[in-house]
């Protein structure tokens, strides 16, 4: 491979297919726009879950349906749908170090760790738990 797997955070991936690129870093940016071109960019199977959810309350409005939404979002350009294996999901509950309880943010954790990826994200708490070495992140 010419470059990590990058995994967009859930937030991550609604700013980018929204269009609000200017919410992103610009190391951030060239990160993922490199990752695109060379088809190394994932979003988890949680993230959808999250897009779900957040749309269900409220806390988000799409374009579209959700599910539209979704399925033209998980078309993008080099990006791949990662699923949550049953070595994530475990490693999701055994996380080393202190990551906080949110179950969506371990999973995106978890999967970085398990494809040896990293992790683009602006959440402070998943930032300060790539600060302890247990997990490779990029602030986005």
């Amino acid at each position: 491979m010419s470059q990590d797997l990058l995994v967009l955070d859930t937030h991550i991936w609604i700013w980018l297919l929204n269009g609000n690129i200017g919410r992103l870093s610009s190391e951030g940016l060239s990160a993922i726009e490199k990752a695109s071109q060379s088809a190394q960019l994932g979003v988890s199977a949680i993230s959808v879950w999250e897009v779900g959810m957040l749309e269900s309350k409220g806390r988000l409005r799409l374009s579209k349906g959700c599910l539209d939404w979704v399925r033209e979002a998980l078309t993008a350009p080099g990006l791949r749908l990662l699923p949550l294996t049953p070595e994530i999901a475990i490693e999701s509950s055994r996380l080393p170090g202190q990551i906080h309880g949110d179950p969506a943010d371990r999973i995106l954790a978890a999967t970085a760790r398990i494809l040896n990826g990293t992790l683009v994200t602006q959440d402070l708490k998943l930032l300060a738990y790539g600060e302890q070495a247990y997990l490779s992140v990029l602030q986005g």
